[in-house]
């Protein structure tokens, strides 16, 4: 009998999905009417041995203590904050995600923002459509990348590859996380504080945490300042958003190129009113290529799981 999976949310992969059909007998709770997906759930969890999530989507206790037969979560997705990582190792539960398949992609996205805010192109754009160029309206030039600072927060894989594609445009990285990084070149700031006074752009890659909520508050956006950039492709959590409003409206804060929220997909009025930030819908790693990869990854795991074998990617 084929191993029952609770599938939370589909993966945009074709090929994927049909895997998960053929190798399990899939629960694909995210077919279900909003308003019917609770009792979906109770009605089938009583066989169901692993759970297919998204980083987004998580899990949490009341969905734990509704699967007695749970071996395993299995994240589509990197981040950790919304997987009750205590409760997982208490009942002996193995977890998977997806690392490294989606850096390159998260890494470009970040630089397109970065370039984005930096050469102001959607206004740019709305300039065009708006036929203020035939009327000559006059331009402000922007400013170039090279020669200037670009700090990273969280230097871990997608921190270390957006320091390299910024160093190909000529910028000088320099990064803080509380630990050191062993064996690398870019100089470390003492603070993120101090990382914030240096750099012309910010942008954050560090892991949503506990710890790391709200680290990027008043004081930071002051220190970066008012020519200053701000980029978010980690996660929401970490930026005070009703700070960051009130340093974008009064120009403590020169920028702000977001591709994660607080509450997704909820996005504060006020945050999208503000003419000097460039939003985006969390898709850092919303391609082709990558989202197969992931998915792949994520049945790779589960086959690996079922068969007794070493999981690839587990979570420690």
């Amino acid at each position: 009998m084929k191993p029952e999976v609770l599938v939370l949310a589909a993966s945009p992969s074709a090929s994927v999905m049909e895997q998960l059909d053929q190798h399990f007998h899939c629960h694909h709770v995210w077919r279900q009417p909003q308003d019917g997906r609770a009792a979906y759930i109770a009605s089938v969890a009583p066989g169901v041995r692993a759970v297919l999530t998204t980083a987004a989507i998580g899990v949490d206790q009341a969905l734990l203590d509704q699967l007695p037969k749970l071996e395993m979560v299995a994240i589509n997705g990197i981040g950790l904050d919304a997987i009750p990582l205590d409760l997982t190792r208490a009942r002996g539960l193995a977890v998977t995600n997806t690392p490294d398949v989606l850096t390159d992609d998260v890494a470009d996205h970040a630089l397109t923002l970065l370039l984005a805010a930096a050469r102001r192109l959607p206004a740019l754009d709305r300039y065009v459509r708006a036929g203020e160029w035939e009327a000559g309206v006059a331009l402000k030039p922007t400013r170039a990348l090279r020669g200037k600072t670009c700090g990273v927060f969280g230097f871990g894989r997608i921190g270390q590859a957006v320091a390299a594609r910024a160093e190909a445009f000529g910028m000088n990285v320099q990064y803080f996380q509380p630990r050191a990084i062993d064996g690398v070149a870019t100089p470390r700031a003492d603070s993120l504080l101090d990382l914030a006074r240096a750099s012309d752009y910010l942008v954050v890659c560090a892991p949503g945490t506990p710890a790391t909520r709200h680290a990027i508050n008043a004081e930071v956006m002051a220190a970066l300042g008012a020519e200053g950039t701000l980029v978010n492709i980690s996660r929401g959590a970490l930026v005070d958003e009703a700070a960051l409003v009130d340093a974008l409206r009064d120009g403590t804060l020169g920028m702000a190129a977001l591709d994660v929220f607080a509450d997704e997909p909820r996005v504060l009025p006020a945050l999208r009113e503000v003419h000097n930030a460039v939003l985006t819908p969390h898709v850092g790693s919303l391609t082709v290529e990558t989202r197969h990869a992931m998915g792949q990854l994520v049945v790779d795991n589960l086959l690996a799981h079922f068969a007794g074998n070493r999981l690839l990617t587990p979570v420690n």
